[in-house]
């Protein structure tokens, strides 16, 4: 057999070496899939008011349907993301989705607290099997643009998490709880779009993915990675909190600081919500031109002094100054996943179930503990200690870096 000439090893060097293209059908199947994921999830905390009057709940009771949830959603994903790295089973997506559909329908059908308490689990857990496997998809996507298919996979499901209370508010409140069933369609929809999404997973499973971007990464190791790591939870812990202050509370805080009604409130948690999700879509892209570690710095620092006044403004400032941190901060978290996934390479399922189960599980204890707060020291109290928290990015100026 002839030996191959310098030439042609070089050649082939070069096409291995080159990265694969975005396939930009499955980024959008699987953002599509978030936004229906997140806008059921929306609905819960949209719905709290309501059920608070229905059941005759006090703060404490609606911090803990939100514990619930998000700790049966945060726990799992971890053990999930670290299985399937190594079993990968697609039609894991469908079949989670399937135990949301679940959950939904017996949040409309709840007679009492505790079948609130475990629809809201049925949620939680669906969620759990959702994240981890739809953001390896994004990222076995995304040609190498890690950022920007990490950024279009989370934009969906912040606008979910926007379009959420819309809908609750023009489905749910005028009709009555058992209207939440409507929601049972979009979770069919869900479960159909991420059919077909791990019917493409299992055709490309064979395929090498992301071909030579491994170049432009720098594995992180010892003490170096471990300091990236609680970092990166300090980060989150901040963003998280004051985040969860906002999407659980800030209709509480309007309405009894502003008397605003719920109707209208809803409208300004959307105007906040949307802004988070524009911010998400922003920062993908630019982390991936700039570098992670400069979009986090910049999330986090620039947005400090609007989170510190928002609590002594008035109500029109109150909106403009919740949408610019909604924006500024929401911008990170693309940035931190992708950061934690190129500091540990080759555990993109267990990396993406960490931060979407870290980000669950500070949110549900946040929402728990905010609860107990705003019903001993009062919701204004609870939105003027939050406003503290984005100076916690000072954490970020002390991150390695993961790319050359």
């Amino acid at each position: 057999m002839q030996n191959p000439q310098p030439s042609e090893i070089s050649s082939t060097k070069t096409i291995s070496s080159q990265p694969a293209q975005m396939v930009k059908s499955m980024i959008a199947a699987v953002a599509i899939a978030h936004l229906l994921n997140d806008l059921i999830q929306a609905i819960l905390p949209a719905i709290y008011p309501m059920l608070k009057s229905n059941f005759q709940l006090n703060f404490t009771q609606i911090g803990l349907i939100s514990l619930v949830y998000q700790v049966t959603a945060s726990l799992l994903q971890p053990w999930i993301g670290f299985y399937t790295d190594k079993h990968p089973k697609p039609y894991l997506l469908p079949i989670g989705m399937g135990v949301t559909l679940i959950g939904i329908g017996g949040l409309a059908f709840a007679a009492n607290f505790s079948m609130l308490l475990c629809s809201a689990a049925l949620i939680g857990v669906g969620s759990s099997t959702f994240h981890p496997e739809a953001s390896r998809v994004a990222r076995m996507a995304s040609g190498g643009k890690f950022g920007t298919a990490q950024s279009a996979f989370q934009v969906g499901g912040n606008s979910g998490s926007a379009i959420g209370p819309l809908l609750a508010a023009a489905i749910i409140i005028p009709n009555g709880q058992a209207a939440t069933a409507w929601f049972m369609l979009f979770a069919l929809l869900a479960i159909w779009v991420l059919y077909q999404v791990s019917k493409w997973t299992i055709q490309r499973k064979q395929a090498p993915m992301n071909a030579g971007i491994h170049k432009t990464q720098h594995k992180l190791q010892g003490k170096t990675l471990i300091r990236a790591l609680l970092l990166i939870a300090i980060l989150m812990l901040a963003k998280f909190i004051y985040i969860v202050s906002l999407s659980n509370y800030y209709t509480f805080y309007l309405m009894q600081k502003f008397d605003l009604s719920l109707k209208n409130a809803q409208f300004y948690l959307f105007g906040f919500l949307a802004a988070v999700a524009f911010g998400t879509f922003v920062g993908g892209p630019i982390g991936d031109k700039i570098g992670r570690k400069s979009v986090i710095i910049i999330s986090f620092l620039a947005m400090a002094p609007f989170a510190l006044i928002l609590p002594y403004a008035n109500l029109q400032w109150t909106l403009i100054l919740s949408m610019i941190s909604g924006l500024v901060m929401s911008s990170a978290f693309s940035a931190m996943v992708v950061y934690a996934q190129e500091a540990v390479p080759g555990r993109v399922g267990m990396i993406a179930g960490l931060m979407f189960g870290l980000m669950f599980g500070i949110s549900g204890i946040a929402a728990a503990a905010l609860g107990y707060l705003a019903d001993h020291q009062g919701i204004e109290w609870v939105m003027q200690f939050c406003s503290y928290l984005p100076l916690l990015g000072v954490a970020a100026l002390f991150l390695p870096k993961t790319q050359k």
